[in-house]
């Protein structure tokens, strides 16, 4: 690069103009505008001589990648996850990493809790049953769902989306709140949320409708499987708003055959996009494609944060929302 060359980037996958227009003012960019899905040897090409990328949260960034892009001083995740990135690796490489935390709170509790809804009130079954023309008559139980005012709502994992997903239920539905996380909560923070502290077991146990907003990691792998379901009460929801990999597919397809659990309603998969087969035969489940913040104003905002993210760092040297601010170091 001489003296008055730009700095490379590689944005990998499409995204709106006005992001390429932004990056480009101060970049090199290389683009995906087709939207390509490059398999692991094409994004590592496509890296060589890239001090930056745009990342979208399923490139997985680790040593063996790292290794083989010596350039990389910065990959900037349009999401808030980043179970793509290896910190530890990107750290000792010398590689920042950024998400794009709190932009997409309010949007991604709003679809939380119309998934529990949805759920709950058996929307997706009615649906299907009415479009295939099997509504014929009014009948007194058809399509009976569960209470959502009044009822109990617990969450798991009690960050800022769990926040305001008890806020929305305590303040608009009159649910009592129940919640598990690492740490409790601050005592003005539960007067907020108008939640209660409890065991992991009582919130299984307890939750009319359990709400699963846990990051995922090692640690949080198949937190719900087939033993914490059958813990669940048999008319009890379970939505999982986090991430493919904290819930037991196989297994919660299997407690909603054999009626464990009343329903589920799901945004995230293991192995997305492939959905595990047997939850795409069982009725009682509401099936969404990762779309829980998809407004436009919050996947703008998540990428411009991104472009922030990499403005910031690899012009002026300050990230906006760090993720390993040890990596500057070892740079």
């Amino acid at each position: 690069m001489t003296a008055t060359s730009k700095p490379s980037l590689l944005v990998t996958r499409a995204i709106f103009p006005e992001v390429i227009e932004r990056l480009s003012a101060h970049f090199t960019v290389e683009s995906n505008p087709e939207d390509t899905l490059w398999d692991r040897a094409e994004l590592v090409r496509r890296l060589q001589g890239k001090v930056g990328a745009f990342t979208t949260g399923v490139e997985r960034i680790d040593a063996e990648l790292l290794a083989q892009c010596p350039d990389l001083k910065l990959c900037a995740n349009m999401t808030v996850g980043y179970n793509n990135f290896d910190l530890d690796a990107m750290t000792a490489a010398g590689v920042l990493g950024t998400n794009a935390p709190d932009v997409l709170t309010e949007t991604t509790a709003d679809f939380g809790f119309a998934l529990l809804m949805a759920t709950a009130r058996r929307v997706s079954e009615s649906e299907h049953f009415l479009r295939a023309g099997h509504w014929t008559r009014w009948s007194y139980d058809m399509f009976s769902g569960a209470e959502v005012h009044g009822s109990t709502l617990g969450i798991l994992g009690m960050g800022r989306i769990g926040q305001a997903i008890a806020r929305r239920g305590a303040h608009g539905f009159g649910m009592k709140v129940i919640y598990h996380n690492r740490t409790p909560l601050s005592a003005a923070l539960e007067q907020d949320c108008k939640a209660r502290y409890v065991s992991k077991q009582e919130l299984l146990a307890t939750a009319d409708h359990l709400v699963l907003v846990v990051p995922y990691s090692a640690a949080s792998h198949h937190s719900i499987g087939a033993a914490e379901l059958a813990q669940m009460k048999p008319t009890a929801t379970l939505i999982n708003i986090a991430r493919g990999g904290i819930v037991d597919d196989a297994a919660l397809a299997q407690a909603l055959k054999d009626r464990v659990i009343a329903a589920a309603g799901l945004d995230v998969f293991e192995g997305e996009p492939s959905v595990h087969p047997e939850l795409l035969q069982v009725p009682n489940v509401v099936l969404t494609p990762h779309i829980a913040s998809a407004t436009e104003g919050t996947r703008r905002a998540m990428a411009s944060l991104a472009v922030d993210n990499l403005i910031g760092y690899l012009l002026n040297g300050t990230a906006v929302t760090p993720l390993n601010p040890a990596a500057i170091h070892n740079r």
